[in-house]
């Protein structure tokens, strides 16, 4: 059974998180939309926006929202049963980017359960605290150093090859992605993701960085989703809660208006966007993509595309800069990516 992920009535409501890139390679939980369904299809899940439209038309297909999360035991049902059932009521409706944030105690568990059902974990080291050990998974080649883990509350995720600094302190649920570096004395607590290649450091709650994004020093980031290729320079923080306890209110493109979204949000930033040191986030901000966000004051709650501190960013030295950001990990953009921001920019 091939499956369909239908992600085009739903990219642009996800801003700054799904104009690079498809809404289904956003990461919830351990793992991103397309990883959960690929871990039981694997090889037979296709992206709406992806595809052409000749395998659109000879292709069979399940056709389901990519904004839709599924459960594992939903996906799990599929793939035995192979046939297609409804959408469960136990699934989470993504529409907004701050729901991400929201739902993702509840996805950390769904992919714990996925990615460790019938296996063994690699053994903690001597010398780290744990507590709640059945409920921590570590994957080969991961390094903990020690370092304090409860996971009573939630489970911890330690990917393949990620590192644990010395003194670091984690509270479930927590993922901990492949490749990632918690720099020493983190304080992580739960719900949060730390996706692949990332470095991570200072206090971090409740949050998503996505993947190959550092928040390397000390700062605070709360209830917060970063996306891919970010980097929030030290000292950095945000606000997640206003000092009159009034609902938060974030600015959503596609509406051009202010909504309120509860008692707490922090900041949400788009693929390849910076801050400089000591930079401080009000709560509720949308920084999008390719921004390089600097001032002496606090920065504007929304800021746009393509923003150099109060200025348009030219396009071909954001794509330069995001060119030597990668550089650094020894990683090349694609041409799909400058296209891709290519038109975004055309777009504004």
């Amino acid at each position: 059974m091939n499956i369909l992920l239908d992600d085009l009535p739903y990219n642009s409501a996800l801003f700054p998180f799904a104009q690079i890139r498809s809404l289904a390679h956003i990461r919830l939980g351990i793992c991103t939309i397309f990883e959960k369904w690929n871990f039981y299809f694997p090889g037979k899940v296709f992206i709406s926006s992806e595809i052409s439209d000749e395998m659109l038309q000879n292709t069979s297909f399940e056709k389901y929202p990519a904004n839709n999360i599924p459960s594992n035991s939903f996906l799990k049902e599929i793939s035995e049963k192979n046939k297609p059932l409804e959408i469960l009521e136990e699934s989470k409706k993504i529409y907004h980017p701050w729901e991400l944030f929201v739902h993702n105690d509840w996805a950390i568990r769904q992919d714990f359960k996925m990615l460790t059902d019938g296996r063994v974990s690699q053994k903690i080291p001597e010398g780290t605290m744990a507590k709640g050990i059945n409920n921590i998974f570590v994957e080969e080649g991961a390094e903990i150093n020690f370092s304090i883990i409860n996971a009573e509350g939630g489970p911890v995720y330690i990917g393949k090859n990620a590192v644990i600094m010395e003194g670091c302190m984690l509270r479930g649920p927590i993922a901990l992605g492949e490749n990632s570096l918690l720099k020493m004395g983190a304080k992580i607590y739960g719900a949060t993701t730390i996706g692949p290649n990332c470095v991570a450091g200072g206090e971090i709650k409740n949050s998503i960085l996505m993947e190959w994004s550092n928040k390397g020093h000390d700062g605070y980031l709360g209830d917060s989703v970063i996306g891919e290729w970010c980097n929030l320079g030290a000292g950095t923080s945000n606000s997640n809660l206003k000092n009159n306890a009034s609902e938060v209110k974030v600015w959503v493109k596609d509406e051009n208006n202010f909504v309120n979204v509860g008692l707490k949000c922090g900041l949400l930033m788009g693929n390849y966007s910076r801050s400089a040191i000591n930079t401080s986030f009000n709560t509720g901000t949308i920084v999008g993509n390719s921004c390089n966000v600097f001032g002496t004051s606090f920065p504007p709650k929304f800021i746009d595309d393509f923003t150099w501190g109060d200025e348009l960013y030219d396009l071909e030295k954001a794509i330069t800069d995001i060119s030597n950001w990668k550089n650094l990990k020894g990683v090349k953009p694609s041409s799909e990516e400058k296209e891709s921001l290519r038109n975004i920019y055309k777009n504004k």
